[in-house]
């Protein structure tokens, strides 16, 4: 495409317009994920304890799911209170406060993602699927906590029915993947 001296001819650049105006069309993969826009309650369970068989820290928050950009992408924003370590190392509650962006790429043809939050000053970037048969989506990322810790990161969103979903967080620790989150959605009635 282009001439000699690296400018468009006006054929080319109307063909580009085309393709741009035809990538940007929403399709049934954006509908999936408009789908689930509402209010949810959730219950969230950590396991950071290094021994396995200590019980998860518990805690609960709400979700908004909601559709922008007419649909092309869906915004989540998460709030809830956690206990975390003061400084005195004591537990004490702590606000948490976050937000995703999640959509679907025609270019790369699949779904994206970014989060951020209150914990970190980091942005998550993750790319995944949907398989229909599991009605689950399956991100992957790579979060770096601290400098030069580096965790591979899988995320399992599992849509059970139209007013519940779960999230299930696996990290990659010394080559083994290990379940540290999950997150049960009920939505708001």
């Amino acid at each position: 495409m282009g001439q000699p001296n690296g400018q468009m001819s006006a054929a080319d650049m109307q063909k580009m317009m085309a393709q741009m105006m035809e990538m940007s069309k929403l399709n049934e993969n954006h509908k999936l994920l408009s789908s689930l826009d509402g209010n949810w309650d959730y219950t969230i369970k950590f396991w950071m304890n290094p021994d396995p068989s200590a019980p998860p820290q518990e805690s609960k928050g709400t979700a908004t799911r909601k559709s922008i950009m007419g649909g092309r992408y869906v915004m989540m924003d998460v709030s809830g209170n956690m206990q975390m370590p003061g400084e005195d190392g004591k537990m004490k509650t702590t606000q948490f406060k976050g937000m995703g962006m999640e959509g679907y790429d025609n270019v790369k043809k699949k779904f994206v993602a970014s989060w951020i939050d209150n914990m970190g000053t980091g942005i998550e970037f993750s790319e995944g699927t949907y398989d229909s048969a599991t009605k689950s989506f399956t991100y992957t990322s790579e979060i770096e906590a601290i400098p030069g810790m580096k965790t591979r990161v899988r995320e399992v969103v599992k849509v059970t029915d139209n007013n519940h979903m779960m999230l299930e967080w696996y990290e990659n620790q010394g080559g083994q993947e290990k379940k540290t989150m999950e997150i049960n959605y009920t939505k708001k009635k």
